[in-house]
Order: C-alpha cells, then sequence, then structure tokens
C-alpha cells in the first residue's frame, strides 16, 4: 500500500520562502540587466571616463594599449556591467530588504532600514572619493616619478584590475561606521573599548593602506585617514543608534 507524503507546515514554508527567494532574484536581475543593455551602446564612452583620471595624468596625447586580441571589447563590456550594478543596486537592496522585511519586528526594521540604505550610500561614496580625488594625484605622483626615458602606455586590463581593486579598498573603508555600529549594536563590543583600542586601529588603518594601495605615501595617507576618520564617525553614532533602535524589553 502506498503512502502519500503530506508536506509538513514547515515545508510549506521554506518551500514559499524559496519561491520567494527567486522572484527577488529574478527581479532584481533583470532590471540589472535591462540597464546592462540601455548602457551598452554607450560602452566604449563609460570606459573613457573610468580612464580620464589616467589619461589627464599622461603627457599630451597619450593612449593606453590593449594586448588582447578581444581586450578592446571585453574591459569596456565589463566595465558597463559593473555600471549597471551600480545604477540598479537601489533596486536590488530594495528586493534584499522586501524578502527579509516581512518577518523582522517593528524594531528590527527600525535597525536594519538604516544600515542596508547607509552601507550602500556609504560604499558608493568611498568609490566617488576614489575617482574623483585619489585617482588624481595618485597618477600624478607616479607619472611625475617616472623616468623620462620612458614612454607610459597602461594596459586597459592591468588598469581595470587596479581600478578594481581600489575602488573596492575605498568602498570597504567607508562601510567602517556601520561595522563599528552594528559591533556596539549587537553587544559584541562596548564603546569604551572601541575607544581604548585606538591606538591600534591607527597603526592598522596604515598598514591596511600599506597592503591594499600602490607604494606611494599619497594613497597610502589618502586611505589611512579617512579610515581613521570615519572609526571615530562610527564612535559618535554608535551610542544614538544603539538607543533609537532598542527592543521594547530593552528599553523597559
Amino acid at each position: 500500500m502506498s503512502q502519500h507524503h503530506t508536506p509538513s507546515a514547515n515545508e510549506e514554508t521554506f518551500i514559499s520562502h524559496l519561491v520567494e527567494l527567486r522572484s527577488r532574484l529574478v527581479k532584481a536581475a533583470a532590471v540589472v540587466l535591462v540597464v546592462f543593455l540601455a548602457l551598452m551602446p554607450f560602452a566604449g564612452e563609460i570606459y573613457d571616463v573610468l580612464a580620464r583620471p589616467m589619461m589627464s595624468a599622461l603627457p599630451e596625447g597619450s593612449k593606453m594599449i590593449a594586448t588582447g586580441v578581444i581586450t578592446p571589447f571585453l574591459v569596456p563590456v565589463k566595465v558597463t556591467m559593473l555600471v549597471a550594478f551600480l545604477v540598479a543596486l537601489p533596486w536590488v537592496l530594495y528586493q534584499a530588504w522586501a524578502f527579509i522585511a516581512p518577518g523582522l519586528y517593528a524594531h528590527e526594521k527600525r535597525l536594519i532600514a538604516p544600515l542596508v540604505i547607509s552601507s550602500s550610500v556609504l560604499f558608493l561614496v568611498g568609490v566617488a572619493f576614489c575617482y574623483f580625488f585619489v585617482f588624481g594625484m595618485v597618477f600624478k605622483f607616479i607619472n611625475n616619478f617616472a623616468p623620462k626615458s620612458i614612454a607610459v602606455a597602461p594596459d586597459i586590463e592591468a588598469y581595470l584590475s587596479f581600478v578594481m581593486t581600489m575602488f573596492i579598498a575605498f568602498g570597504l573603508t567607508f562601510e567602517v561606521p556601520v561595522v563599528v555600529v552594528v559591533l556596539v549594536r549587537m553587544g559584541i563590543v562596548s564603546v569604551e573599548k572601541l575607544k581604548a583600542v585606538r591606538p591600534y586601529v591607527i597603526v592598522g588603518a596604515f598598514i591596511i593602506a600599506a597592503v591594499v594601495t600602490p607604494p606611494d605615501i599619497v594613497s597610502q595617507l589618502l586611505l589611512a585617514v579617512p579610515l581613521c576618520l570615519l572609526y571615530e564617525l562610527g564612535l559618535l553614532i554608535a551610542p544614538m543608534f544603539a538607543r533609537m533602535t532598542r527592543a521594547p524589553e530593552e528599553a523597559a
């Protein structure tokens, strides 16, 4: 005699969550794809914008080189995909928020919404700071340092790799206040303890800057100093954020 397995309430809930997750992922990916396809005709111009800080530091009439056969096509496409994702980031984050929000209490929503928004804004601010401020200074410094007997013609693939590393480094650096706030809010570390380890944080910031950035003092300072300042900002915000997002039982 065959027995039919009837799904339990837990299984049904799990399956419905999976279906919801797939739906949210599809919606997020669809918008990224639409933005990518819309930007694709301008891939060359988008790469030129990315290359502008380097080109403005090089002598008049200089150009970058592409050593691979399909590199002149592939690199601008990669850059366009990255830009499409950044443009669609608010929508992607909204989909993530819409997936987790129904299962949260009111005080948890007050906790997560500002973290999601502030972390994405801070990451983009870090990338913008790197592009508009850091690159100009770093590339001029490197170009002035180069011997006059050398013709500087950077490879576009190597340039993209360098730019991506720097963008990620500065984007993550600008997340420091969020990390500090979360550590304090979760009760993992107290503000007093974080203030006590400040000297170690400063040393750590300069070590991270030395590892991540090119071996010039300009870019190292431009990463380490904001990291220290953002740590201080996190220490200021953390107590206020903890008070604002207390659960009812904590408040009692």
